[in-house]
């Protein structure tokens, strides 16, 4: 067999039967076979940590042993100067494996999209919850995303048995919770949820910044970089920035 027919049966092999599809090849000793081999090892070395990695953060999952539901609670959009704080709920089948699941600020947006599909495939359910600048104005950043996480809750189509939160309780939810210090890194969970909501936010922002051009939206996602706060001196507000984040910045 060719060193190309042999890197073409490897190639078409799923990574979780790779091993077994190497073993054949192990004792031909070319050079060109055992470097082919040699970078698919790597690869399946790879996935299994990842796997490994995976299953870790199903620790806090497998410890609920009496709940039938138990929902991620995350949310993104807390420190923006405009747009809305958006939480999403995620219930996920039990035992539930999702490759490269994590906090949603170390993925690539590419990564996010193909996750945030396959998560939305694969959950029980999935709630989404936002709230405006106005309500962010009116009741305060912390108590706006409160509002969120509990519409994020009441939207999802099972009743969860407990809640795992990403560093907070929420008040007025009467569910058993758990508040998991950095959740979005330790829970798969809390992470699918972090990425729910991470793609809903930046989706939503990217149609923004068609209706209020040149606050550069689709690139900064309505946080203070330099220049959104550029533009937003020299053009003034527009209607979701949230007046109680701009006001230094129009003085």
């Amino acid at each position: 067999m060719t060193i190309g027919e042999i890197k073409k049966i490897l190639a078409d092999t799923p990574i979780m039967q790779l091993k077994e599809a190497m073993e054949p090849f192990l004792m031909d000793e070319r050079s060109g076979v055992q470097k082919v081999l040699a970078q698919y090892k790597r690869k399946l070395e790879a996935y299994e940590k990842e796997c490994q990695r995976i299953f870790q953060m199903g620790v806090y999952e497998r410890e609920q042993k009496d709940a039938q539901y138990i929902c991620g609670i995350d949310e993104v959009g807390r420190g923006p100067l405009c747009g809305p704080v958006v939480a999403a709920a995620v219930v996920l089948p039990k035992n539930c494996q999702i490759l490269y699941v994590n906090d949603s600020k170390q993925l690539s947006a590419t990564r996010r999209e193909q996750l945030y599909e396959e998560i939305m495939e694969k959950a029980v359910s999935v709630g989404i919850g936002m709230s405006s600048p106005e309500t962010i104005d009116r009741i305060n950043i912390l108590q706006a995303t409160y509002e969120a996480m509990r519409q994020a809750v009441s939207r999802l189509s099972v009743k969860p048995d407990v809640l795992l939160n990403d560093a907070v309780l929420i008040p007025e939810v009467p569910i058993r919770q758990k508040k998991i210090i950095k959740g979005d890194e330790k829970s798969i969970s809390i992470a699918s949820a972090s990425i729910i909501a991470k793609v809903t936010r930046d989706r939503m922002m990217e149609e923004y910044d068609k209706l209020y051009p040149g606050y550069g939206f689709a690139s900064n996602k309505g946080y203070g970089s330099r220049a959104h706060i550029e533009a937003l001196k020299s053009l003034g507000p527009c209607p979701i920035h949230r007046k109680t984040f701009i006001k230094n910045f129009m003085e």
